[in-house]
């Protein structure tokens, strides 16, 4: 029996809202990168982008374990001469946490044009409020797990 291909355009795109509050950083990006890859589908394929849209709210309030807090340090360099900058994780989720949740689940998708194609249907939000609700998002459940 042939594996079946999923057509481009008979891919059926789900919206689900995560609630980042509370929850540890890794895991978290680990759930959303699968569900952005669609690995969660059975009509999954590695060459195509079957994933669904999340959105995350509340990336302020995610958690990091041990001593990552003071010990992690995000690197990124301008391409200029000495212009590489390092901030801890700490500062770097007071001033920008969506990157944070956005370059974990980034750094977990394949790399090169598949994976920015999947990375573009990821939302973050700093609070809980978001402006995708005409799009009717499912809430995800801490499991992995949609409510319904």
């Amino acid at each position: 029996m042939p594996t079946v291909m999923p057509k481009v355009n008979a891919i059926d795109r789900k919206w689900y809202v995560v609630d980042a509050e509370g929850q540890v950083l890794g895991r978290l990006a680990s759930r959303v990168a699968a569900i952005l890859r669609g690995k969660h589908k059975p009509s999954f394929a590695h060459h195509l982008d079957v994933g669904d849209h999340v959105v995350v709210i509340n990336a302020g309030k995610v958690h990091l374990t041990g001593r990552k807090l003071t010990d992690k340090m995000y690197r990124w360099h301008s391409g200029y001469i000495g212009g590489l900058r390092e901030v801890p994780a700490e500062k770097m989720i007071k001033a920008h946490p969506e990157r944070v949740i956005e370059w974990a689940v980034e750094g977990m998708l394949p790399k090169g044009r598949l994976g920015r194609a999947m990375a573009k249907k990821l939302k973050v939000y700093r609070g809980s409020e978001h402006p995708h609700s005409a799009q009717k998002p499912e809430p995800l459940l801490k499991s992995g797990r949609t409510s319904s």
